[in-house]
C-alpha cells in the first residue's frame, strides 16, 4: 500500500509540473517553457525560455520573429560592480551541441521592443525562433510572473 502511494504523489507531482510546461521541438532542438511577463502596449517585454541543442553540432539562435512586437533582439544581461548592463547579441546566441541555454532574467532573455498591445497573465505571444542553419522553431510565450512550472513563493503560505 505504501509503494501504492508513493506513486500516487510521483504521478500527481508529474501532473502539476506538466500542466504549465510547454514544449517546442524541431529536429534535434527543443525550446522549453517560453514565457513573458506582464506588459504595457507600446511597451517593451521579455521572452525567456531553455533551448537544448540534442544535436551533433552548435546552433546560433540569430533572430526571432514575432507580430506581437515592432522589433526583437536578443540580450544579455549581465551585473559587474553593481551594475546591470544590457548588450545585444548582434551574433546570436550559440546553443553547443548536446548542451542546454536558458533565457532568464539577469541572463540571456529576448527583447520584444514596442508591443503592440498589452500583455497580461495567461496571453500567449507567438514567435518564431530563427536559427543560422536555416531551422525555423515557432513557440509561443506564456505571459505570466513566473516561468510555467517554477514554484510560486507564496504556495504553502498560510495568511491569518
Amino acid at each position: 500500500m505504501r509503494n501504492l502511494c508513493i506513486a500516487a504523489a510521483a504521478a500527481t507531482l508529474a501532473l502539476a509540473g506538466s500542466a504549465h510546461a510547454a514544449s517546442y521541438k524541431l529536429g534535434t532542438l527543443e525550446v522549453a517553457d517560453p514565457w513573458s511577463r506582464p506588459a504595457a502596449a507600446n511597451g517593451n517585454g521579455a521572452g525567456f525560455m531553455t533551448i537544448t541543442n540534442r544535436g551533433k553540432s552548435t546552433e546560433v539562435l540569430k533572430a526571432v520573429e514575432t507580430t506581437a512586437a515592432k522589433k526583437t533582439e536578443i540580450h544579455l544581461s549581465s551585473t559587474a560592480g553593481g551594475v546591470m548592463r544590457m548588450a545585444r547579441q548582434d551574433g546570436g546566441v550559440a546553443i553547443p551541441a548536446g548542451k542546454s541555454v536558458s533565457f532568464a532574467p539577469g541572463g540571456y532573455h529576448v527583447m520584444l521592443l514596442g508591443l503592440g498591445k498589452a500583455s497580461k497573465a495567461g496571453d500567449k505571444l507567438p514567435a518564431t525562433l530563427v536559427f543560422a542553419s536555416g531551422a525555423r522553431l515557432k513557440v509561443e510565450f506564456t505571459v505570466g510572473t513566473a516561468a510555467p512550472g517554477a514554484a510560486d513563493p507564496m504556495a504553502g503560505h498560510m495568511h491569518h
